[in-house]
């Protein structure tokens, strides 16, 4: 991880608050997670995580999980090879398919998330005589995927479309799963409609997609060591069903989220009704925990004090210093990052570090609200040092009928 020295050489540097990913730390994750998990199973990054991301992953033998055009314009951008793509998203529309197919030459991997998505990919690739592979996704019980009396029509029916080319199933059921069983549970229930489409049909399944949704601690001690514990489970369950497929994992939270910090500054201080308040440049507008509640979790951080001590929220004696509530600069009492951090005696110019933000925090923040300045997004690696990925972006002229972009 990117020390502390360099992160403070980069605040003094660079307009509070930023974006700093450690692109080291993020490559160095994705090569300890495919030396867990064995060279016969395929990584597909989800860059709905983060789509800064997609350059530094596109070094590694990874595959990319597209959900949206916009998406697949910035993996064009990038020039990734259109064999490392599986394009996702309920919504596929027709010319967005076209233009894989006509200027792309398609891409490596289709999910159908409906019939009549289904039946779109067929007619435009028949259109073409272009053959493309592609995956049905099982519905977990929401609007994604197919039903798996759907899945049983078209695998029955798949002879009547020849330029399409099924490869087995795929399968997201959501993210943050705090028990493993539930993972363990839904490996079966996949295999075992592989087993039943075989035994029904004589269809067999090479390919196996599952998202596992494996949790990351953002809170508390175990945020500070976000180890591999449940790839080691997730690994092992692997070995019952390693002969029957081709694995791919699809994962984006649990590649990404360490790689990423936020870096702000005490802008005010302030005693209202005997609560201790921080106010720091940024704000919820910038940073987001999934599973924060009432900001009362303390994720990880570093605060820096003007002259010069450090306290890290991994140290013992941290619980022990004079507490305050960290809101941010939108005019809205839901700004409130996180109650009663224990920083000490704060002072305008400190340096606030919130780590484990390489994962959605950047897209999912509410950035545009109330038109304040999107943040500079920096990125470092012992390779090619710090590279400004983005500058600051000014959303007035993104909120305004008078845009002067």
């Amino acid at each position: 991880m990117l020390d502390l020295v360099k992160i403070r050489d980069l605040a003094s540097n660079n307009q509070s608050p930023f974006y700093i990913f450690d692109l080291d730390e993020f490559q160095g994750r994705l090569r300890d997670m495919q030396e867990i998990l064995g060279a016969d199973v395929q990584l597909a990054y989800a860059m709905k995580a983060n789509p800064f991301l997609v350059h530094a992953a596109s070094e590694l033998p990874v595959k990319f999980e597209v959900c949206s055009p916009g998406e697949f314009a910035i993996c064009e951008r990038e020039r990734i090879d259109m064999k490392r793509i599986i394009l996702s998203g309920v919504n596929k529309e027709k010319a967005d398919i076209e233009h894989t197919m006509d200027a792309c030459g398609g891409v490596g991997t289709y999910t159908v998330e409906s019939v009549q998505q289904f039946l779109l990919l067929d007619r435009c690739a028949t259109e073409r005589k272009m053959h493309i592979n592609v995956l049905l996704r099982v519905t977990s019980g929401n609007q994604f995927g197919l039903d798996e009396d759907n899945i049983r029509e078209i695998v029955e029916k798949r002879e009547a479309y020849p330029y399409v080319h099924i490869l087995g199933l795929q399968a997201y059921t959501g993210t943050q799963k705090k028990k493993f069983e539930i993972v363990e549970k839904e490996i079966d229930w996949l295999d075992g409609l592989c087993d039943e489409l075989k035994e029904k049909y004589g269809f067999v399944a090479t390919e196996f997609e599952y998202g596992p949704g494996l949790k990351v601690d953002y809170f508390g001690k175990d945020a500070y060591n976000n180890n591999f514990d449940e790839l080691k489970k997730l690994s092992k369950k692997l070995d019952s069903i390693r002969a029957k497929y081709h694995i791919t994992l699809e994962i984006g939270r649990y590649m990404a989220a360490t790689c990423g910090m936020y870096v702000t500054s005490v802008a005010d201080i302030k005693v209202n009704k005997g609560q201790n308040y921080c106010l720091v440049d940024g704000g919820i507008n910038h940073v987001n925990y999934y599973g924060q509640t009432m900001a009362m979790k303390i994720p990880a951080y570093t605060y820096i004090h003007e002259d010069g001590t450090v306290i890290n929220g991994d140290d013992v004696t941290a619980s022990s210093k004079e507490k305050w509530t960290i809101v941010g600069s939108l005019c809205t009492v839901a700004d409130v990052i996180v109650k009663n951090l224990p920083i000490g005696t704060p002072a305008l110019g400190d340096t606030l570090i919130f780590y484990n933000v390489g994962a959605y925090s950047i897209t999912e923040a509410i950035y545009l609200f109330l038109s304040r300045k999107m943040p500079k997004v920096l990125s470092y690696s012992s390779k090619d040092g710090v590279q400004v990925y983005r500058g600051v972006v000014d959303a007035d002229r993104i909120n305004s009928r008078q845009s002067t972009l």
